[in-house]
């Protein structure tokens, strides 16, 4: 019997998609058993402006350290949190099939953006969400929001605000450990207008290179996924992209080819580039089409403001 060791953090989320994983490897390879090891990462101890503080790679770093040392033979990462550029010696093994990669907007009193009324509060922790919604409903404020989801849960409800904005995927998964989730009034948002995160529905299994872990998780990559994720990252390579920008990438396979769609934004929403490709060469083309309209200009601003 082989014993692999999952590397994951403690939040509800990362348990219930690290077992999901560890599930679905184990029924590929019945020789495999594959044994959760939970950690508290540094983005979990901290408690400020993630995207003063160092990004979101503060949740990956002692994770990828443990696969590079031994500790730990995979780690299962969200891949809109996994910095595009890796630690040498670490590598993506597979990527699941995604998930929905939408937004959902929990709320009682609305059904989507429009019918939010004016002034009302939303609350986010993500630049790129609170763009978008300022772009859509310039008259309604956004509220940070930090913490994991039964978190920004519970402040949403103690705080009576309209509504908050999670990912579909993470409250499916979650779900999936907690059914009571799927009785909270979820809004699907459309992709068109929230365009998701780059990664955002994409599980990344982590390895060392060359490692027997490496080979054990290939079987369990999903082509289709992991063309999207190389298209959206690229696009976060082209713009340095990472917590600390509003910007949103979403790519699927349509009949035409891959349909590539990009948005860079100013955190409040008032200035935005936005870029679409269908086929062959569609990240150059979005690349290409945004750095036309200015996208340098508002990562200037951004880099700029107060």
């Amino acid at each position: 019997m082989k014993i692999l060791r999952l590397g994951t953090r403690q939040s509800a989320l990362a348990l219930a998609q690290s077992g999901q994983v560890a599930a679905a490897l184990m029924k590929l390879h019945p020789g495999v058993r594959v044994e959760l090891a939970p950690i508290v990462t540094r983005g979990d101890r901290e408690k400020g402006d993630l995207a003063k503080i160092g990004g979101k790679g503060l949740f990956t770093q002692e994770l990828e350290a443990g696969l590079l040392d031994g500790t730990f033979d995979l780690a299962v990462h969200s891949l809109k949190d996994l910095p595009v550029t890796l630690p040498e010696g670490l590598v993506i093994a597979a990527y699941p099939e995604r998930a929905d990669p939408r937004d959902v907007m929990v709320s009682e009193v609305a059904s989507d953006l429009d019918s939010l009324e004016p002034g009302a509060v939303l609350m986010t922790g993500s630049l790129r969400r609170r763009a978008l919604a300022l772009i859509c409903r310039p008259d309604v404020e956004v509220e940070p929001l930090r913490g994991n989801v039964d978190t920004r849960l519970r402040k949403w409800r103690e705080r009576g605000h309209a509504g908050v904005i999670l990912a579909a995927s993470g409250l499916a998964r979650l779900a999936m450990e907690k059914p009571e989730l799927n009785e909270l009034p979820m809004h699907p948002l459309d992709p068109e207008i929230m365009v998701p995160a780059p990664g955002q529905g994409i599980l990344a299994l982590e390895v060392k290179a060359g490692s027997p872990a490496e080979e054990i998780c290939a079987a369990f990559n999903h082509p289709p996924t992991q063309r999207a994720a190389a298209a959206e990252r690229a696009i976060v390579s082209a713009f340095g992209g990472d917590c600390t920008l509003p910007l949103a990438a979403w790519a699927r396979e349509e009949e035409a080819g891959l349909h590539l769609t990009a948005v860079l934004a100013t955190p409040d929403g008032k200035r935005l580039v936005r870029a679409s490709a269908v086929g062959e060469g569609a990240v150059e083309s979005c690349i290409d089409e945004m750095r036309n309209a200015g996208a340098d200009e508002i990562l200037t601003l951004i880099a700029n403001a107060p």
